[in-house]
Order: structure tokens, then sequence, then C-alpha cells
């Protein structure tokens, strides 16, 4: 199968490849259902069990309008998975009301796992607003926001769509994406934020970033450092503990810009993306 020149894909990328794992999938589905997870993990990543990271920043663009838009057309993929009978998990970043609410605990508070508890709660306002926008519409999306990883792998057998947001200091809503993918048997997680792809350096101070389509774990490390975790309130295009926890779970990571969700669609599809791969 061949592939857009500077894309990405989620799909396998031989025609035997294609050919097995239709075959592996149709006895599998007749035996366990939805539960494909040693085929997500082998490489056929367009799975029924799927994860995505949504970066704070993607609920907060300038512009109120844009920002409408943007709600209704996550709304419209969620009817899509849904309507295909998939799973998908949602993990929302904290974005500016984390970086607001450490800012102001700052003057108060030194502890740094304190200042994270304040980034988590504004990441569980986040995917609250998210999962109310789903209900409003009949989706069917878990009624709680979990906490733990384990929690949302469960809903996730019961729910189409489960949203949740931060769970313990330390750990980033990337590594809880990474975290709720393994636990709840998913091949891939999906980072979406507010770049379009993975680079070598931050491109809004250089120029001459150079942007990857795929890289393995060992390069990604070199860029973002592997398991260290970030201060409270600072980011970064993967978070390091995300990346360690990936690479010891086998969990493919995909990178990609989600201020358009239809390239946010495509990967979920398992057609070619806009993006990096990594894996």
């Amino acid at each position: 199968m061949g592939m857009v020149e500077g894309s990405s894909t989620l799909l396998c990328s031989t025609i035997v490849c294609n050919f097995v794992s239709t075959a592996v999938i149709a006895l599998w589905l007749g035996l366990f259902g939805d539960s494909l997870k040693v085929c997500g993990r082998e490489g056929c990543l367009m799975t029924r069990r799927q994860v995505v990271a949504l970066g704070g920043s993607l609920l907060r663009p300038e512009e109120a309008e844009q920002r409408t838009a943007w709600f209704g057309q996550l709304r419209q993929l969620a009817v899509h998975i849904e309507g295909n009978g998939r799973h998908l998990g949602i993990v929302v970043g904290g974005g500016l009301p984390a970086r607001e609410g450490i800012e102001l605990a700052k003057s108060m508070v030194s502890n740094s796992a304190r200042l994270d508890e304040v980034g988590i709660a504004a990441t569980r306002l986040n995917a609250t607003i998210i999962q109310q926008i789903f209900l409003d519409i009949g989706c069917d999306v878990a009624p709680i926001i979990p906490t733990t990883t384990e929690q949302a792998a469960k809903l996730l057998d019961a729910h189409h769509l489960v949203v949740m947001g931060g769970t313990i200091p330390g750990h980033t809503t990337d590594a809880v994406a990474v975290g709720f993918a393994r636990d709840a048997g998913a091949g891939h997680c999906i980072i979406a934020t507010n770049v379009s792809h993975v680079f070598d350096k931050d491109p809004r101070e250089h120029e001459d970033a150079k942007s990857f389509s795929t890289m393995t774990f060992d390069e990604l490390a070199s860029i973002t450092g592997i398991g260290k975790p970030l201060s409270p309130g600072a980011s970064a295009v993967i978070d390091p503990v995300a990346v360690g926890w990936a690479q010891n779970s086998a969990i493919t990571l995909a990178v990609l810009d989600g201020r358009n969700t239809s390239i946010l669609e495509q990967a979920l599809d398992g057609k070619p993306f806009e993006g990096t791969l990594i894996q």
C-alpha cells in the first residue's frame, strides 16, 4: 500500500499484512467481539479501541468562532466513531486554565506536587466540557470523568466514548493517554496538539527546524528526553514520561495537528495523515 509523500499512516504497509490481518480480525471478531488487543500490538493499528490525547490549547483558540467550529467538528468525529462501532478514549490537557491556575498558586505554594494538583483540576474541567458536549447530542459517553487509567479502561468496555483528564502529580496528560492505551489494549496512541509534526527543535523559534514523518523511539528520545517528568505547567511536543511508557509497552505514537479534526479523523481511520509516526 502506498503512502502520500510526507505523510504517515496507522495502517499496515503491505498488501500481505492487510490480507492476513483481515482474516485474523474476522476470526477474532467472531470469538472475542471488539477486543482486538493482539492485532493492535502487532501493527494492524486501525483497531476498535483507540486513545487520543487532546492538548488543552486546542480548546482555547483566540477567536470564539473558531472554538465553536472546532467543538462541532469534534462532536461529528465522536458520532463517526460511535457509528462505526469503535471505542475511543480521550484524554484532555489543561492548557491555559492549568497554566493560569499554577501561576496563581505559585505565589503561595512551592511544592511541585501541589502545583500539579492545580493543573490536574484544570484538565478535569476541560474533560467535563468535552464530555458534556458529547452528552448533549446523545452520544454513548461515560457519565463520569475517570481518575485512573484502569477505571477509564473498564468504562471503555461499557461505552463508546470515555473522556478524562489528569491522574496524579508528575504525569502529564500525554503520559495518561499512553497509560490508558496500555490498559485498554489499544496498540497506538494519538497525540493531537497545536503543531503539525515532531521537529528537531522548536519551529516557533527556529526557522530551519526539521520535521519528521516517521521516527524511532530512540530518535524521539534524543529530542524530548525520556522518563524525566516535566515541571508543573511546562509543555513539550511529547512528555518524556509518555515516551518511556510507550516504548516499554510497544505502543505506536502519532503526533499531529489537532486543530484540524480531519487530520485526526484520517489517523483514527487508519488512512495516511500529515504528522509524525513513532514506533
